[in-house]
């Protein structure tokens, strides 16, 4: 390949054209690392120029574009070029003169495709999803009346990745929101007179609403997307297969784990992100309002009723299996390719975050009577 070369500048004579003389490979691969200086340097030297093309030894599309677009996309009146690159150039000329093609209209037709091609999706993963929880159920059928084939040690593998691990930054997380929140209720409960009910305000909003939805999101980002991505991987490995072929269960063995691993971690995880939360929310109270933490803690069991601790400890317990149920099942959806991989792990984080925000409206409306102080 030889490198690409432009001289323009003025030739011999006066009143003569300016001269550009062009040398070596014009091609895509050779210009690509200068093309912004070749550019402008033949945008400098204006259609009116002489142009010598005898030294160019290979030229393809990408370089007779820039010249085109050079010459204004018209041929210059004193051109000296053989007839195989007037042959390449004449064909970007041909090019350039057609239309471009009409943008399609976006039709009635159009809408219902889209919208039927959704609703088919929808049912195709719903199918998934309850085929995939009715296996789980035969699984836990089976090994009520086989004791001995439980998998305890992948459960408390999977119980020490999804809970003991995701404790620090649970707690980071659950600080910082309840320091927020009490800072923000101070500044305006302040205004009225009414410091004393921010204990009312943490101990509802954390307990029973702020602290499950919180974890729930921060376990589909953490947890749901490993779990995905494991699956994925012993897909995209064919590890899967391999199970299959030696007769193992890969609901048993790797589904369940995880299923019952996030099902116990999550309601204790919600107690200690909630615990932790209302920690900070008592230090922005003490800082802001002068509140003591003996005043917030005798007053918080008696504004905030017990029943919306065992509604938190409830919503924990399903947010988290579905995350794990949503997790496992577009990990077995993975293809053996690493797109889809990538695919199917932010599938299932974004599914896992929009089912538990349709369960939690489902609670909310379910149990709007229950722990609410009249």
């Amino acid at each position: 390949m030889r490198a690409p070369t432009a001289s323009c500048g003025p030739s011999a004579g006066k009143g003569a054209r300016p001269e550009c003389r062009l040398e070596g490979d014009w091609t895509l691969r050779a210009l690509a690392p200068r093309a912004d200086e070749f550019r402008r340097l033949l945008a400098r030297a204006g259609h009116d120029a002489s142009w010598k093309l005898d030294g160019i030894t290979r030229l393809d599309s990408f370089g007779a574009t820039l010249l085109w677009h050079a010459w204004r996309e018209q041929w210059p009146q004193d051109l000296s070029a053989d007839d195989e690159l007037r042959e390449v150039i004449g064909r970007i000329e041909a090019t350039a003169a057609e239309p471009l093609p009409e943008p399609r209209s976006f039709t009635l037709a159009d809408a219902v495709v889209v919208l039927g091609a959704a609703l088919l999706g929808f049912a195709h993963h719903l199918a998934g999803f309850v085929r995939l929880a009715g296996q789980l159920c035969l699984d836990l059928a089976y090994l009520l009346r086989h004791p001995r084939d439980w998998p305890v040690r992948e459960i408390s593998a999977n119980l020490y990745k999804v809970g003991a691990k995701a404790t620090p930054v649970a707690a980071l997380v659950g600080f910082l929101i309840g320091v927020v929140l009490s800072y923000l209720s101070a500044l305006q409960l302040q205004a009225f007179g009414a410091d004393i009910y921010i204990v009312n305000i943490l101990g509802l909003g954390i307990v029973r609403e702020l602290g499950p939805v919180l974890v729930s999101v921060l376990v589909a980002g953490r947890s749901g997307s490993a779990m995905t991505a494991q699956l994925g991987v012993m897909r995209v490995t064919e590890e899967l297969d391999a199970l299959s072929a030696m007769g193992i269960s890969r609901t048993t063995r790797l589904v369940l784990p995880k299923v019952v691993a996030l099902t116990i971690a999550m309601p204790l995880l919600v107690l200690w992100t909630s615990a932790v939360a209302l920690f900070g929310g008592m230090v922005s109270a003490w800082v802001q309002l002068d509140l003591g933490f003996g005043f917030f803690l005798d007053t918080l069991p008696r504004v905030v009723p017990v029943a919306n601790l065992y509604i938190g400890i409830a919503k924990g317990a399903v947010f988290g299996l579905s995350i794990a149920l949503v997790a496992c099942h577009f990990g077995l959806r993975v293809r053996p390719n690493t797109e889809s991989l990538s695919a199917n792990t932010t599938a299932s984080v974004v599914s896992a975050i929009t089912v538990v925000i349709l369960i939690d409206a489902v609670f909310a409306i379910a149990t709007r009577s229950i722990g609410v102080p009249g």
